[in-house]
């Protein structure tokens, strides 16, 4: 910033500072512009195409610097501003906003003299007020329970005391909100039990990482009626979305890793407006087999919505002894496919074919939120003549592509896939794709993330039974850590079996 105190009285050095500076924000501008290219870059490869085995949140920490790179430089545009004041030009920046429950602590800023120059005295006509946020930094503390004995001086009847309160880890030191945090900091923050371990000892805890596993463990078992519970519900809805990903696990000997499977199923009515409150349940399995599928779904009667994984086609062999069921399909994975094609050069007909699956996605925007009917009027009335020319343009164009091209196996998925496809326009209730299910799933891969693997297969069972609880806690708008902590507490003070139902995270108040 040019100081108009000390410029020089000599034009060609005035003019020669000039440049300087304007060379200067030259710079920064260039740089501003680069930085946000990059972060658009990365937000396009996160939350644009992407492969299934591709997670979106390892772009976070790149975007991160990006991120803090952009906001140093506004600062400095800041510092270099008149009397420190913000640059004009806005900057396109969610800075959040303030929840009305948090608690208020006011400070109230007075003038040095309520005294007037003139001798007079100063009264209030207004304030300005600005909301910042603060905070008091996680603390542990410890619980003293005394429980005093009382003897009678009369006789000598015995003792009289209260009995010792129940406890989740029998004469162990944490309370169930504390084992309930240690569950939040491992499944829903992805923070793995070692590091927790390092960070209670910066406040004098000297908690080993098997300690805390072992807190991990007791609350899986007593959580696992609740998430049979959760399953049991589930299946008992006529439609259900299901997904699977990867669930590597410690293979005990081989100093290897096998790869196992968590299988997730999901029910969301949302968007019709249904009555039953979503869930998702995460179900490990040693691998990917259609039988897997087939356990975890007995007793399911109605839709199913997946991806075209071959596995499925199990569910709906002429010789599968069972209930019902029947595919619905999912028109993300078929656009993908061809989106896929438009990226690594131009091809007319892969662009014309998003295109078309593009207007579909575009009436069910229009459509969600409506009731079941009003959504299956809307559809057969709008989509079912454009799923009518796909079929024409689909028949057309394998014609005169070259099956085994990379075009001609994509326009063979949505050809296989047909039918399933399309049984979206004879039920209100189902949706276009299989997304629902997909980001429930998404919490699972950045835990593996940080995890790498399992260290066994009844590892990766508790790892499912708390991460179902804590996704569906997410999916009602509830506080898992609060759900949590009650939920221990009323297991460990006897709940009755008989009504587990009322523990399932829908119900928590």
């Amino acid at each position: 910033m040019l100081d108009a105190a000390n410029l020089p009285d000599d034009i060609a050095a005035l003019k020669a500072m000039l440049i300087a500076a304007q060379a200067r924000e030259a710079r920064k501008d260039d740089r501003i512009e680069r930085l946000e290219k990059l972060v658009a870059a990365f937000k396009q490869a996160a939350f644009g195409r992407k492969s299934e085995k591709t997670d979106p949140e390892q772009f976070d920490l790149a975007l991160e610097d990006l991120e803090t790179a952009i906001a140093s430089i506004h600062a400095e545009d800041e510092a270099d501003s008149p009397s420190g004041k913000p640059q004009p030009k806005s900057r396109a920046t969610n800075r959040g906003s303030l929840p009305a429950h948090l608690p208020r602590v006011e400070e109230i800023i007075e003038p040095e003299s309520l005294i007037c120059a003139c001798g007079g005295d100063l009264h209030c006509i207004g304030e300005d007020v600005s909301e910042r946020l603060d905070v008091i930094p996680a603390q542990f503390r410890v619980l003293v329970t005394r429980r005093p004995k009382y003897a009678c001086r009369a006789c000598t009847d015995g003792i009289s005391q209260a009995p010792a309160p129940a406890r989740l880890v029998h004469a162990g030191l944490p309370t169930e909100a504390t084992i309930a945090h240690v569950l939040v900091s491992k499944y829903a923050d992805h923070l793995p039990l070692y590091r927790q371990a390092q960070i209670m000892s910066r406040q004098g805890l000297d908690l080993d990482r098997s300690t805390l596993a072992d807190w991990v463990g007791r609350a899986a078992f007593e959580l696992r009626p609740v998430f049979d519970a959760l399953i049991a519900n589930l299946k008992r809805s006529t439609k259900l979305f299901m997904d699977e990903t990867r669930a590597p696990v410690l293979d005990p000997g081989s100093r290897k890793t096998k790869t196992g499977y968590f299988w997730a199923l999901a029910r969301d009515d949302r968007p019709w407006g249904g009555g039953a409150p979503p869930g998702v349940a995460f179900t490990y399995a040693p691998g990917r087999s259609g039988h897997h599928a087939e356990r975890i779904l007995r007793g399911f009667t109605g839709i199913l919505q997946v991806d075209g994984y071959a596995g499925y086609n199990r569910l709906i062999a002429a010789d599968r002894i069972g209930p019902d069921i029947k595919l619905a399909y999912c028109w993300a994975h078929a656009r993908r496919k061809l989106v896929e094609i438009t990226r690594t050069g131009s091809t007319l007909i892969a662009e014309d074919g998003v295109k078309r699956i593009g207007e579909l996605y575009r009436i069910e925007a229009e459509l969600r939120g409506l009731d079941a009917d009003a959504r299956l009027a809307g559809r057969q009335a709008r989509s079912a003549p454009l799923i009518a020319s796909i079929r024409t343009w689909l028949t057309l164009q394998r014609a005169r592509v070259a099956g085994k091209s990379p075009l001609g196996e994509a326009l063979a998925y949505i050809a296989k896939y047909w039918n399933g496809l399309c049984i979206f326009l004879t039920d209100g209730r189902i949706e276009i794709d299989n997304n629902s299910v997909e980001r429930t799933i998404r919490p699972i891969a950045l835990n593996r993330k940080n995890a790498l693997f399992a260290g066994h297969d009844t590892g990766a069972e508790n790892w499912a039974t708390i991460a179902s609880l804590i996704e569906t806690c997410k999916l009602n708008a509830v506080d898992p850590l609060a759900y949590l902590t009650a939920t221990l507490t009323a297991i460990v003070n006897g709940h009755m079996q008989g009504r587990i139902d009322a523990l399932l995270p829908w119900n928590y108040q």
